[in-house]
């Protein structure tokens, strides 16, 4: 492990949670390749210093790590603690996240406040550490990874869609507060993704069309890209997402109520 506090001279440093898999590790790797020095976040020591040790020696960056549960109050104020200290950070990720599969009332209660905290509290708590210093040095970037799922709502995704929501709100109203600093946030809203996130959730990939899935890589290089321009809050990473994003505000609420009775049956 290196302590970022050493980072090389002159040189950016990011902050990514939930940095072990998926989209999350596909950020470290492309802002790494960046010449970004990076702390990484997550509850796995053992991948995240693998993951470290990696991008360490294929980029010459220097790369700390901190295991820690951004679901529990001792995690976000350690890894608060940390990102306030860190006087070149110009981007933070707010990946760390996972979904469930059926009904609320069937869902067990920890496991449901286990999401709010993680995709409420966490990433607000860490934004918040991370903008007095950015204001400051009048340079950086907040992503906070939403979904599609933050533009619809429906059976068996209570919490997931709601929390995503939030992400998504929150960002652009942040976005409004900053105008004019050098400071910028974005909401990337991804739709289906080639990660381990189906399968922690127990939900099945089968009975989703092929098109509809997008590789972790195309989705972290379009939400640099777009945050490195400086335009747009909400990222929709992929012209089909884009389209299908915007089906979705047009139509009439009746023919989304139609949708969801139809096909939105879920597991209990």
């Amino acid at each position: 492990m290196t302590d970022s506090s050493t980072a090389g001279k002159g040189r950016p440093s990011a902050v990514v949670t939930g940095a072990t898999a998926g989209i999350g590790k596909v950020f470290a790797q492309q802002l790494a390749a960046q010449g970004h020095d990076l702390v990484l976040v997550a509850r796995d020591a053992a991948r995240l210093q693998a993951l470290c040790d990696e991008l360490s020696l294929q980029y010459g960056i220097n790369a700390e790590l901190i295991a820690a549960d951004l679901s529990r109050d001792e995690g976000m104020r350690r890894v608060g603690e940390r990102i306030a200290q860190m006087g070149s950070l110009v981007m933070l990720v707010n990946n760390a996240g996972f979904g469930t599969k059926g009904k609320l009332a069937n869902r067990p209660l920890a496991e449901q406040a286990t999401m709010l905290e993680l995709h409420v509290m966490a990433p607000m708590l860490l934004t918040r550490a991370a903008l007095p210093g950015m204001l400051a040095r009048k340079r950086g970037r907040v992503i906070n990874v939403a979904s599609v799922a933050s533009f619809v709502y429906g059976a068996g995704n209570v919490n997931y869609c709601a929390t995503k929501a939030y992400l998504r709100v929150f960002s652009l109203a942040l976005e409004e507060e900053l105008r004019g600093t050098g400071v910028h946030v974005q909401a990337l809203c991804p739709g289906f993704t080639h990660t381990e996130f189906h399968d922690r959730g127990g939900m099945s990939k089968s009975s989703i069309p092929s098109f509809l899935w997008l590789s972790a890589e195309r989705v972290v290089r379009e939400s640099l890209e777009q945050a490195a321009a400086g335009t747009k809050v909400v990222c929709i990473p992929s012209k089909r997402y884009k389209f299908l994003v915007f089906c979705v505000r047009a139509l009439p609420e009746w023919m989304l109520g139609f949708a969801r009775s139809r096909y939105g049956k879920v597991r209990t």
